[in-house]
């Protein structure tokens, strides 16, 4: 018997949403009921091109037709929608990060646990089959037992592409809570829970500009470092230096590798769902074009909300889940709490790698 479409009403219909707008019908396991955002005027237009309908924040938070609500609010506001939703008996999937802090997110979480609801949160490009091809293949043997891996993000700024940019450099944002969500995640799915991390950060004194939209010429106040270089110590033994940057305007670093005792796995991008994957090995020393193997295909942004549904309707655990981002967020804020403090620092969370992603499943029936 098929389970009933998770019923979703989205609060925050700004730039992100559009994403979750393309991939929604694709997903059979969810259906839109109605849409709410602080700008009234913009939640009636998208309303209308969804064909769904529009309420105020309060009236969708109440609503009885709505299941789960999608949070795509600004960080700041990820715990209190998310928290406001779990009270009125909703499921809740939110975009990245989890929260503020830690300790901000974590009674959210004891909260829906209480009252036996789901928590899930973005990143899900993890569930794609970049990532998972190259889990797959790690998992494999294809580069012998992992020893290290590398992550190198680097970009001259926010302020270059989106019209409104002064959330990226205040408390919630920078180069880390911004991106780190992506690699991090990715880390977490190919090696399991970090235990320990060291840091360095620091940002520059350049002036930032708004460069396109309304806000063109405006200056950008900076209150977050906009350079960091962590080290992650997995629980498996593997190490991890990530490094992160809104200071960069050029690189020749290799955005992703992992490297194991019998090769290096060139592991696509994970702010992408399916780039792909080559792996370089000791036996036959050149780069090689891996197929894909692993992951739901043609993903995108909404297929971690649809997994969760199906995990609802199955009662099992979902992949993209608050525990997974609790720790990502963990990690994050410790490496800024060792970045600021010159220590080592012992990561309290741990969290179980969460399962594989099939070949040729789908997000509503694995």
């Amino acid at each position: 018997m098929t389970a009933e479409p998770l019923r979703i009403g989205i609060v925050g219909v700004g730039n992100i949403s559009a994403q979750y707008f393309e991939n929604l019908p694709k997903l059979p396991g969810l259906r839109l009921v109605a849409v709410a955002d602080m700008d009234a005027a913009r939640a009636a237009t998208v309303a209308e091109a969804q064909d769904v309908a529009a309420r105020s924040v309060d009236e969708l938070l109440a609503s009885d037709d709505i299941d789960a609500v999608l949070n795509l609010t600004i960080p700041a506001a990820h715990v209190e929608i998310g928290t406001r939703a779990l009270q009125a008996g909703k499921h809740v999937y939110a975009e990245k990060p989890l929260g503020m802090s830690t300790a901000e997110a974590a009674p959210m979480l004891d909260l829906a646990r209480e009252r036996g609801l789901r928590v899930g949160s973005a990143p899900d490009t993890v569930l794609g089959t970049g990532i998972q091809t190259a889990r797959d293949l790690l998992d494999s043997g294809a580069v012998g037992a992992p020893v290290a891996a590398s992550v190198h993000w680097t970009a001259p700024g926010h302020e270059l592409w989106h019209p409104a940019p002064q959330f990226y450099y205040q408390a919630g944002g920078g180069p880390l809570l911004d991106m780190g969500p992506y690699y991090v995640t990715a880390l977490i799915t190919l090696f399991g829970p970090v235990v320990r991390v060291t840091g360095v950060t620091s940002r520059s004194a350049r002036e930032r500009l708004v460069a396109t939209g309304p806000q063109a010429g405006q200056g950008v106040p900076v209150d977050v470092d906009t350079h960091v270089t962590a080290i992650l110590e997995h629980a498996n033994g593997v190490t991890a230096t990530v490094t992160v940057s809104f200071e960069v305007w050029a690189s020749r670093a290799p955005l992703f590798e992992v490297y194991g005792v019998a090769g290096t796995i060139a592991v696509p991008d994970p702010n992408r769902f399916s780039d792909p994957v080559e792996v370089y090995t000791a036996e036959r020393r050149e780069w090689t074009a891996v197929p894909e193997s692993a992951g739901y295909a043609d993903a995108g942004r909404g297929f971690g909300l649809a997994d969760m549904a199906r995990a609802i309707a199955t009662d099992r655990p979902h992949r993209a889940s608050g525990e997974l981002a609790f720790h990502v967020l963990d990690v994050m804020e410790s490496v800024l709490v060792a970045g600021a403090e010159h220590r080592v620092v012992d990561i309290r969370s741990s969290v179980e790698r969460p399962a594989p992603v099939p070949f040729g499943s789908a997000p509503d029936s694995w």
